[in-house]
């Protein structure tokens, strides 16, 4: 494994608060934030790419003829089985997580395709639970796929059909830089940025969703604050409002 150093344009500029992003977010954001006095600089520790192999895409390629319930907890799901599509739409029923998700899911599949979504894979989980017809469903998923929903649904008698389409690394880098907030969208972002650093016991962590904060929580005893709604635009929301009273 890689260890990166950080990168040297990253340097400490005075009278402005320090945040580490540990994905990208979009220049209007760190423009936004740096107006408000909060300095924003975003490093991926993770990287993801598409499983690009026959039994893949054999796998991908058969559901697409079915009629059937399809779950999607991730945006890199729904591109690497967007990849796949041709003229004709499947007929799934789809469930799915957060905002960004969705928006993904109703670009490639339709608004109509969109059967439920939810803030978390339990609530998605509990969600499809109470749908009466539902005794199957198609789960799209990476190869760091958390167990709740799938064990959730295969304990309330729910077959639960996996077809791992990604996969995600690590990219650790080492950080030299105190900074007052740092943000993470993935328990494997949070694994991958304890691998190489420690955080200052006055830095504040901010978390995208519960299963992220226990991560985080399994190496630091640093506040952790969770945003209220999955999204980028909502966790940074929440860093500027916790910084400054304003998002």
């Amino acid at each position: 494994m890689v260890v990166k150093k950080l990168p040297h344009h990253l340097k400490m500029e005075n009278n402005f608060i320090h945040t580490l992003c540990s994905r990208p977010v979009s220049e209007s954001i760190v423009a936004d934030a740096r107006a408000k006095g909060v300095l924003i600089d975003c490093l991926s520790f993770i990287s993801t790419e598409p499983i690009e192999n026959v039994e893949v895409q054999q796998e991908i390629e058969h559901a697409l003829l079915l009629d059937t319930t399809v779950v999607f907890t991730s945006m890199n799901a729904v591109e690497a089985v967007a990849e796949h599509l041709f003229d004709e739409q499947p007929a799934w029923r789809i469930y799915c997580i957060g905002q960004t998700t969705k928006q993904l899911v109703e670009k490639y599949f339709g608004a109509a395709a969109v059967a439920g979504t939810a803030d978390d894979a339990t609530t998605l989980a509990e969600l499809i639970i109470t749908e009466e017809d539902i005794d199957s469903v198609v789960f799209f998923c990476g190869d760091q796929r958390r167990d709740e929903l799938p064990g959730l649904l295969v304990q309330n008698n729910i077959e639960v059909e996996e077809i791992i389409v990604y996969q995600t690394m690590a990219v650790p880098h080492q950080i030299s830089k105190k900074y007052q907030g740092i943000l993470f969208f993935s328990p494997s972002a949070v694994h991958s940025f304890f691998s190489v650093n420690k955080a200052p016991s006055e830095t504040i962590f901010f978390a995208i969703g519960k299963t992220t904060a226990a991560a985080i929580k399994s190496f630091s005893d640093n506040r952790v604050l969770v945003a209220a709604e999955p999204g980028k635009e909502k966790l940074v929301a929440l860093m500027l409002d916790f910084f400054t009273g304003s998002n």
